[in-house]
């Protein structure tokens, strides 16, 4: 079936995007999350007009790229996020969220096709490399900081993300085992209802009648 992205969702495409995909995985997945809607003909047809809109708005000249490029080069986009002990986001910083910062601050419209960097799901400092034009690049400093705080040293970081790395094997066992659990539990329940199912009834109701 399709849907039009309502977030960009990692491997499947980026905010606006109209996508086709399984219908359980948008069932079960996609849509309770509200990650997409239902594609209907009239959510497309806006979805289009919104993208052309966006369009119409980005450089349309290697001149007035460069001078984007200008300004985008002095730019330092920041995003307070929730993370864990360890530096990792509860979620994660997107390019559409890169996009809709450059134009909340700087007022300047960016193709999120051409913001050439995976989501961000670190605290840390990073260079977003984004083209402007044909042959006009420019790196944009971004800081993902934890709400409420403020980045520590570089050092500080990489020690952070190798603890994290060091107990990721133990914690996606600690995963699997939990899912595996899960699994038998849902298995002895459904078992225990189908044997509920088959016993014969009991009780009055399944005396025989008496002669």
């Amino acid at each position: 079936m399709q849907v039009i992205l309502l977030q960009d969702v990692e491997k499947l495409g980026l905010r606006g995007d109209v996508v086709d995909v399984a219908r359980g995985y948008a069932r079960n997945y996609l849509l309770p999350r509200r990650l997409a809607e239902v594609a209907t003909p009239a959510r497309v047809a806006e979805a289009r007009r919104l993208e052309e809109q966006r369009a119409r708005q980005v450089a349309r000249s290697a001149e007035q790229a460069r001078e984007i490029a200008d300004v985008l080069a002095k730019t330092v986009l920041r995003f307070e996020v929730r993370a864990g002990a360890t530096g990792a986001l509860f979620g994660s910083v997107t390019p559409s969220d890169i996009v809709d910062e450059i134009w909340r601050t700087r007022k300047i419209r960016v193709d999120r096709r051409k913001v050439a960097a995976d989501p961000i799901k670190r605290i840390g400092r990073y260079l977003i490399p984004i083209e402007v034009f044909e042959d006009v690049r420019v790196e944009v400093k971004t800081l993902v900081v934890p709400e409420g705080g403020e980045l520590p040293p570089e050092e500080e970081l990489a020690a952070l993300e190798a603890a994290e790395a060091a107990t990721a094997p133990e914690a996606a066992a600690a995963g699997e085992a939990a899912e595996a659990r899960e699994a038998a539990e849902a298995g002895e329940v459904a078992e225990a209802a189908e044997a509920s199912a088959e016993e014969p009834a009991t009780g009055a109701a399944a005396e025989p009648p008496a002669a």
